[in-house]
């Protein structure tokens, strides 16, 4: 990472860098934290010039913040155990990420009952209003900051700190997609998620798309609206590949792989749309039997947000579809879906080595890194099979299989295609997204963004 603020920064986020435990022996134990915003901003978080803010997640998290914190760029915020949950499990999860992510039939759901009324004025203005006094706090340490926010949990935060410190430079990224209908929220929810947005110098998305919807709604007033897709760390990827724990998954891999591969690297998410997946998959068997035995998919989901019913019945569904596919088309010695629900990263990396087609077909998506990271290590000249609605198919749709996540028909014609795609074709289009991704790694994202910061700081404030 050569990327580098150069004025102090304030990064904050739900989920900060690191996290703490116990170990088997009882000693306290730091960890990476998880998610892609932790991965992207570890170069610049290692900065002395970086204060991160963050949720204490883990009761060990809660620990180090009752103590004044184990490292002193890392600020956790021990919140309201009951606050937090209305916040995150609640406003945050499922209502806006569904919002965002146009997942919720309206016919039926969402309710905007009593208790949502009470988790937003108790838990997400409330979780916001802690976030926002704790940037204030350090802002009065170091008054020529940049406050960097992430992501749809702090939508109210900047504008608490612009009403306490009207002069401050602050800019927030949405990781996720701006939809266009927001009407499911209440009115005067709506204005403060907006308002609130707009009182940063800079407001960025992944793509162009996302940035134009957001646009559309409204004036947006002196704040910079642009788009810059996140990245991945390059270096970081090449060395995976080859380590220990890696290759000795993949030799397992190889040990037991059919002829084709197809896979899916996912959380068990609604937005990534496995079900559909599944049910595409299915109907390329049922029109091509002369793959059966020949082809399976390894579908490697992290389960996600459990503690949520919308999540939980979602795995559920993706569970009884692959049972139902694996009833319907196994025979002895060939299962065609191998589903895998556990948080192993070094699987992952070692299955995106020895795909042969890789399917994104999220519903809708702020970016997915999953479609820049398993091209860059590959080495079966893979074919991406992606949708149209995921952020990635801006920069990568030359080179990538489109589809629509809808259509499932349309994406089991796309699987036959990719599994038929002539070697030369293979290569070119796997080449392509590999330079593009050693090209646009999450150097230059960050890089791109500090320079909209002094872009605006410049024009703006002094």
């Amino acid at each position: 990472m050569t990327a580098r603020a150069t004025r102090p920064l304030i990064v904050v986020s739900n989920r900060g860098p690191v996290t703490y435990e116990r170990d088997e022996n009882g000693v306290r134990v730091a960890r990476r934290g998880g998610g892609g915003l932790a991965t992207a901003l570890r170069g610049v978080a290692d900065s002395a010039n970086v204060t991160w803010i963050a949720s204490a997640i883990s009761d060990e998290d809660r620990e180090v913040a009752a103590e004044g914190g184990a490292d002193s760029r890392v600020v956790l915020l021990a919140h309201d155990p009951a606050a937090y949950e209305q916040y995150y499990n609640v406003i945050a999860n499922p209502l806006l990420w569904f919002i965002q992510h146009s997942l919720w039939g309206l016919a039926t759901r969402p309710d905007i009952d009593p208790p949502v009324h009470r988790a937003w004025a108790d838990g997400s203005v409330r979780v916001n209003r802690a976030f926002a006094d704790a940037v204030v706090a350090k802002l009065d340490d170091s008054p020529s900051a940049a406050v960097f926010f992430h992501d749809y949990h702090l939508y109210l935060a900047p504008r608490f700190v612009r009403e306490a410190r009207p002069d401050a430079l602050l800019a927030h990224f949405v990781h996720t997609p701006w939809p266009a209908d927001w009407s499911v929220l209440p009115p005067a929810w709506r204005h403060a998620i907006r308002d609130g947005v707009l009182a940063n110098d800079v407001v960025a998305f992944h793509t162009r798309r996302w940035a134009d919807a957001f646009c559309a709604g409204g004036e947006t007033g002196s704040t910079l609206v642009t788009h810059h897709p996140i990245s991945i760390d390059v270096a970081e990827f090449d060395g995976l590949s080859n380590s220990p724990p890696v290759l000795e998954r993949e030799a397992e891999l190889i040990a037991s792989r059919p002829e084709k591969l197809i896979l899916r690297v996912d959380r068990t998410d609604p937005s990534k749309n496995a079900v559909r997946g599944f049910r595409a998959f299915g109907l390329f068997l049922q029109d091509h039997p002369e793959w059966h035995g020949r082809v399976s998919m390894l579908a490697l989901l992290d389960p996600s947000r459990q503690s949520i019913p919308e999540y939980v019945e979602y795995l559920a569904a993706v569970e009884r579809t692959a049972g139902e596919l694996n009833s319907r088309f196994g025979q002895s010695g060939w299962l065609p879906v191998d589903l895998r629900v556990a948080d192993d990263f070094h699987r992952s990396v070692a299955a995106y080595k020895q795909y042969d087609v890789l399917l994104v077909n999220a519903v809708y998506d702020g970016l997915n890194l999953v479609a820049k990271e398993a091209p860059l290590v590959n080495a079966r000249a893979g074919v991406l099979v992606l949708s149209e609605n995921a952020g990635a198919h801006e920069e990568l749709a030359e080179w990538a299989i489109s589809i629509n996540p809808f259509d499932i028909a349309g994406q089991a014609e796309a699987l036959y295609r990719a599994l038929t795609m002539d070697e030369a074709e293979r290569s070119a289009r796997a080449t392509a997204i590999r330079d593009h991704v050693r090209a646009h790694d999450v150097s230059a994202w960050l890089a791109a963004l500090l320079a909209d910061f002094e872009r605006v700081s410049r024009n703006v404030r002094s």
